[in-house]
């Protein structure tokens, strides 16, 4: 905690003990997350930063609004009502503060739901990368029962191996419960599995507790698992290429052959009606082709499974 976090929640620390049930998908977010901020420190700091951002966006862009006299350029034609009339010689004024007032809603707003959501999509970042390197994960975790390592033991040599990714952060929260609160195996699987993101790595661990508290045969468990996640992992490669290969031929249809037709179209077009200024033609090239080239990048990368 920072000296800024801190500062909120000296500030705030009182009025958000008592709000906690208010956010609980948020509480599970930062759980999920793995965020060293406590919720009540969190909150507290999401809405000082959410007033503060507020503030100065109102700040400037109030003072741009009155500098510029921007409602000034706003012409009324039509009727206006007598007590309408009667502010017109005050509507720098009156346009400036509703101006200012808008600023500091929309802005402060909208720092206030980044905010919120920003724990969520952590934690779903973390998702897609455990569910990416768990079954590289779980095949180490079959070695070492192989060779004999006890359950507790496995889990802290896990979380000592960084080449696995969040898996080992799961692995280290496994083992802190066990050497710092002094839980059993069983009861800090059960609290990891219970705060994880990952509905594969909960199904693993919910497993495993399973497989110890029964006495069975914990290697073949890890086994069967790794054989279970390698399998469905080439499947979703499978599933990925064919839907690359979809996107590419979207993509050509599209944004090539597409836009080539619209361009060679309002080209003739422009042409025979003697348009010096084809904005249509401008559109294509300098908007419509960038942007779509953008989408299909985001949405490719948004929708690729973590290597």
């Amino acid at each position: 905690m920072n000296s800024y976090e801190r500062f909120c929640f000296n500030l705030l620390s009182n009025r958000m003990k008592g709000r906690r049930e208010e956010y609980a998908q948020l509480r599970n977010d930062l759980i999920s997350s793995r965020s060293k901020t406590p919720f009540e420190v969190y909150i507290s700091t999401a809405m000082v930063s959410s007033v503060l951002v507020g503030l100065l966006a109102a700040v400037f862009i109030g003072l741009f609004t009155y500098l510029l006299k921007l409602p000034l350029l706003i012409k009324y034609k039509g009727a206006v009502p007598e007590p309408v009339l009667a502010l017109m010689p005050y509507s720098l004024v009156i346009g400036t503060v509703v101006v200012t007032i808008f600023s500091l809603l929309v802005f402060g707003g909208l720092t206030y739901a980044v905010f919120l959501m920003y724990p969520g999509i952590e934690a779903g970042n973390r998702r897609r990368n455990i569910d990416a390197s768990l079954p590289y994960a779980i095949n180490y975790v079959t070695s070492m029962s192989t060779a004999g390592i006890t359950p507790a033991e496995i889990f802290r040599l896990l979380g000592d191996s960084p080449i696995y990714g969040e898996c080992a952060v799961e692995a280290r929260y496994v083992a802190r419960e066990i050497d710092i609160f002094g839980r059993d195996l069983i009861d800090a699987i059960r609290l990891v599995s219970a705060s994880t993101p990952s509905k594969r790595m909960k199904e693993f661990l919910q497993g495993a507790m399973g497989s110890i508290s029964s006495g069975g045969n914990l290697t073949d468990y890890f086994r069967t698992k790794a054989d279970q996640y390698a399998l469905e992992n080439r499947q979703t490669q499978k599933q990925f290429l064919e839907f690359l290969s979809l996107i590419a031929e979207s993509y050509v249809t599209a944004m090539v052959a597409g836009t080539l037709f619209l361009i060679i179209l309002q080209s003739i077009m422009s042409v025979l009606s003697g348009d010096n200024r084809p904005l249509f033609l401008y559109a294509i090239v300098y908007i419509m082709i960038p942007l779509g080239s953008i989408a299909f990048v985001v949405m490719i990368s948004t929708m690729t499974p973590e290597a």
